[in-house]
């Protein structure tokens, strides 16, 4: 247990509510509270009801949630205020407890300290950020299930496999006399089995990435080919103006969608070029131009009932190297069906919806959120690729039956990745830039 100073923080969103949260944590917790509680001689574990007073006026009527180290979040000593939710409300009770002797919390204080007291690993702290910035009900199951040490204890029990395996080489090393060294065979074996296991979490990496960060659907095509209406029939809701004339849409619109995960769907302005085109309409062709470049799939839109035109040529060519579906829009006006590239729709009457979903997620991700074991994030992606480096330098030493001594550096190395991953080993600016991402309060 590491002994800190006393600090406090709003731990609820902040503005008009039925409750409001203020947390302290740390020695003076029970001390701080006692000054400002009408009750004193709290029993941690059992909930109090009382009024919150400062200089004998009454700020408000609370219920104080106390833990006694080391049975709390933090590991600490700790306090929880639970308020009415206005937002002076909540002000003066904290204003209150800052008087009495505790400081604001910086950004991530509470989970730090949970972290550096041993309540939790590195993957564990990381969870609950992901948890709360989660933008899709499906994310926040796979970091629930983090938070409850899925990643970590995968983790540890990888870094068990090694470590076996490593003591049997310094004990034959260190020890010849009494000890044999391990036959290259078995170290080939196990190293193979370990490999194995790291390559299975950075399986899920990509999905990982895609849960967390979502992706980037770009609607383009020719004025008039139906893009707004399909913006509007992908939504659900009548976001985009839609008419028969060309150039209705000038700027560019997105809305976020939940698939299970993030998608941010734009609706650009349609490309075309000529006279007619004005100087506002330039700029929307311009910015439709870099939506199209900076998405992870494009919808490219032509009309099926005029066919496929030079100008749809000639945008389906600006777009041909990255992921992309053709989509032939206005089924329902003509019984045409000469493409077998495109997958035929009525944004009108929201035909071929469903057939153009499932397209969508088969192009862009190519999996199921549900079957994703282990969730990681960047970091923890690098310290597992650096491990699973470490461990194909000790197969191929393992192979061509070099000294056991050397091996074991490579093994080493691979162990310090793994500690890095759940915070056993970690450098001070990893740790602060960690936890600067979260809010205060957290």
């Amino acid at each position: 247990m590491q002994e800190f100073d006393t600090i406090t923080a709003i731990a609820s969103p902040l503005g008009t509510g039925g409750v409001g949260v203020i947390r302290i944590s740390g020695p003076q917790s029970f001390e701080i509270i006692n000054k400002i509680f009408s009750k004193n001689n709290l029993t941690a574990g059992k909930i109090a009801h009382g009024n919150i007073v400062d200089n004998g006026i009454i700020l408000d009527e609370v219920i104080v949630l106390p833990f006694k180290k080391p049975h709390s979040f933090t590991g600490e000593d700790v306090i929880e205020i639970h308020c009415h939710g206005g937002l002076n409300v909540v002000k003066n009770v904290l204003d209150a407890v800052l008087k009495n002797g505790a400081r604001m919390a910086q950004k991530g204080e509470f989970t730090k300290r949970a972290f550096l007291n041993k309540k939790l690993d590195l993957t564990q702290a990381e969870a609950i950020a992901d948890l709360i910035h989660s933008k899709t009900a499906d994310f926040a199951k796979h970091s629930a299930r983090n938070l409850s040490g899925v990643l970590g204890a995968e983790t540890a029990s990888v870094r068990k496999d090694i470590f076996d395996v490593l003591s049997k080489i310094i004990a034959g090393t260190d020890f010849p006399e009494d000890v044999k060294e391990p036959e290259y065979e078995y170290l080939t074996s196990e190293f193979e089995k370990i490999i194995k296991r790291i390559d299975k979490i950075l399986s899920f990496a990509n999905s990982s990435n895609i849960m967390r960060q979502g992706i980037k659907i770009a609607v383009t095509g020719r004025p008039n080919v139906g893009k707004s209406s399909l913006f509007n029939a992908l939504l659900n809701v009548n976001r985009a103006i839609v008419t028969d004339i060309a150039g209705t849409t000038r700027d560019v619109l997105t809305e976020t969608l939940d698939w299970d995960i993030p998608i941010t769907l734009i609706d650009t302005a349609g490309i075309r070029e000529g006279q007619e085109v004005g100087k506002i309409e330039e700029i929307g062709i311009e910015f439709s131009k870099q939506s199209a470049e900076n998405a992870d799939l494009v919808l490219f839109l032509y009309d099926a009932s005029a066919g496929m035109t030079e100008q749809d040529k000639m945008i389906l060519n600006s777009i041909k190297n990255k992921p992309h579906i053709i989509i032939a829009n206005k089924a329902d006006i003509t019984a045409q069906r000469d493409n077998n590239d495109a997958i035929y729709i009525s944004a009108l009457y929201k035909d071929g919806l469903d057939e153009l979903k499932t397209m969508i997620k088969n192009k862009v991700y190519n999996f199921s959120t549900e079957n994703t074991e282990f969730v990681t994030n960047h970091r923890q992606q690098d310290c597992l690729e650096k491990a699973k480096e470490s461990m194909l330098l000790a197969l191929e030493a393992s192979k061509r039956c070099e000294l056991q001594d050397l091996i074991s550096i490579d093994l080493k190395s691979a162990l310090l990745y793994l500690d890095e991953l759940t915070g056993e080993v970690i450098t001070d600016e990893i740790l602060n830039n960690i936890f600067d991402n979260f809010c205060i309060g957290k």
